[in-house]
């Protein structure tokens, strides 16, 4: 009886051990698993050449995937349009004139809190892949490989944890099978990770690889409506250098590098450069598509508008084929998280690190607070919380990256952050949201000749302030003026709206901590930096 009863206790303390350990294996499966975040970021993909936005230019199928599966901003902009400030701004959520990258030309400091870095801390595996026009050695990421500067895009350079490389191909292609290595090879699978995978293209010089040299070679593009703008009322859109007429260089940008070397242009050193890069074997396919289009312009001798609508296609083509490879690496990606059982719990976000002009005032580039280039597209997709289908039409910024990020991640948000989370404006839950975006650009006098300028946009209408060696204020009605033609700032029909906006502009520089002194200080580092007598 002694040995029986001792029998019964041992296996009911045995039944209460295996019902408490199926508690807390129940226990562990209820808990919410913390989303991986594949970031995806182009350099100048205006929002006018993704399919998903409609304007028909071309066809992107696997990044309107994202939208499609998840959510499309109608209304993404950045903080300041050029490269490394976008990228900077998007790191730290934090304005230009905060994180302290206001052009290209300062360096950035890495030692500051960026996102990736806070998610490390959080338990993230992370990497930077591609570009990111950055300088010095990435901080907060586990493994990083990045482009050097611009980067390359035939037999491009990267620099692999801080040592440099080249690989043979095609730059789109190279970033997107070091992407896919990385998440095959390289993470650690028991960690939830954080993927920056940043292209190149479909930046200037817009060279595209092989199998695209011909696509839409059948399409005639039709310029935009303004695309003969002469800029009445508005002298800072006027005194530029981004005219595809004027300033698009035949042989850097358009390819025209004629062997007998008739062509001769600013830039057509540094083009040449660029196309030595490449193999003999692409040479070859480089050369029977481009020596006809060569022979065929020698011969028509275009001028005025003529010439002006010819540079026009001849840059569409180009721009767009680059786009064509970026789609395809985008399908690559999102192809690897499903197979592989990761999409579910995996955010996915294509942008830009600005929009672009194509053809819009004439223009190629960006800087401009004009919409073409201050707006930029952003596309999400996250299964466990965005429906199928989803519009954004809030006034989002590239500073509400970093915080939308950590908000997922369940990590907390520094209160130096400016951004905000887009998680519950993304969901519909957001019950309050900005009504009023700022802007501000630095770099001039520099290339191109974008003069400097800050401004605020709201729903309806748009301020900017162009200053330094000019004092001009502009102001557009963006329902009745979206190709923002007519500067009303003196029209006596908006007096209302002008000191509105005027107390909005304020409103924006008190709370993000702006103000002329802060401009002055940036402007003098700058000319100090360029050795200019100020």
């Amino acid at each position: 009886m002694k040995n029986t009863g001792i029998l019964i206790i041992s296996l009911l303390m045995l039944c209460f051990s295996c019902k408490e350990d199926k508690k807390e294996v129940v226990q562990v499966a209820e808990q919410p698993q913390t989303p991986n975040i594949v970031f995806i970021m182009s350099d100048d993909h205006a929002y006018q050449a993704i399919s998903a936005y409609g304007y028909g230019l071309n066809n992107t199928p696997n990044i309107d995937r994202i939208a499609k599966e998840g959510a499309i901003f109608n209304r993404g902009f950045v903080n300041n349009s050029i490269c490394a400030p976008s990228r900077a701004a998007m790191l730290t959520g934090k304005h230009s004139f905060v994180n302290g990258k206001v052009d290209n030309l300062h360096p950035f400091n890495w030692d500051q809190d960026n996102f990736a870095k806070t998610l490390q801390k959080n338990g993230y595996e992370t990497a930077l892949i591609g570009k990111i026009h950055l300088d010095g050695l990435p901080q907060g990421f586990d493994y990083s490989n990045v482009l050097p500067g611009q980067g390359q895009y035939y037999s491009p350079d990267f620099i692999e944890n801080g040592v440099k490389k080249t690989y043979p191909g095609y730059v789109t292609h190279v970033t997107t099978d070091i992407a896919l290595d990385w998440l095959n090879n390289k993470r650690d699978k028991e960690k939830p990770f954080l993927l920056m995978y940043h292209q190149k293209a479909p930046h200037r010089t817009w060279m595209p690889e092989e199998k695209y040299l011909t696509l839409m070679d059948s399409v005639t593009f039709d310029p935009p409506a303004n695309f003969f703008d002469d800029y009445e009322g508005r002298p800072a859109a006027a005194d530029q250098e981004m005219s595809i007429y004027k300033d698009m260089d035949l042989v850097y940008d358009l390819k025209m590098l004629d062997k007998a070397g008739d062509i001769k242009t600013k830039y057509r050193e540094m083009f040449q450069r660029k196309y030595d890069r490449m193999t003999d074997a692409q040479k070859v396919a480089w050369d029977a598509y481009y020596d006809p289009i060569i022979a065929d312009f020698k011969s028509k001798n275009l001028e005025g508008k003529d010439l002006a609508v010819w540079k026009y296609n001849r840059y569409m083509h180009d721009y767009l084929r680059t786009i064509q490879s970026v789609d395809d690496g985008v399908g690559q990606v999102l192809d690897y998280l499903k197979e592989n059982g990761l999409e579910e719990n995996t955010i996915v976000v294509y942008t830009s690190d600005q929009g672009f002009y194509l053809g819009e005032h004439g223009w190629f580039d960006k800087r401009f607070m004009y919409e073409e280039s201050f707006r930029t597209p952003i596309l999400m997709k996250y299964p466990k919380e965005i429906k199928p289908g989803t519009v954004v039409d809030g006034l989002v910024q590239n500073i509400d990256f970093a915080p939308t990020f950590l908000d997922y991640a369940g990590a907390e948000i520094d209160e130096s952050i400016q951004g905000e989370s887009m998680r519950k404006l993304v969901k519909g839950e957001a019950s309050e949201w900005r009504d009023a975006l700022y802007y501000t650009f630095y770099e001039y006098p520099a290339e191109h000749k974008v003069k400097r300028h800050y401004g605020v946009r709201t729903d309806k209408f748009k301020l900017i302030h162009f200053y330094y060696d000019i004092d001009k204020w502009e102001l557009y009605d963006l329902e009745k003026d979206p190709t923002e033609m007519h500067n009303v700032y003196d029209n006596p029909e908006y007096a209302s709206v002008k000191a509105d906006m005027h107390i909005q502009l304020e409103k924006m520089r008190t709370k993000y901590g702006d103000s002329d002194q802060m401009n002055k200080k940036n402007l003098d580092l700058f000319l100090d930096a360029k050795n200019i007598k100020h």
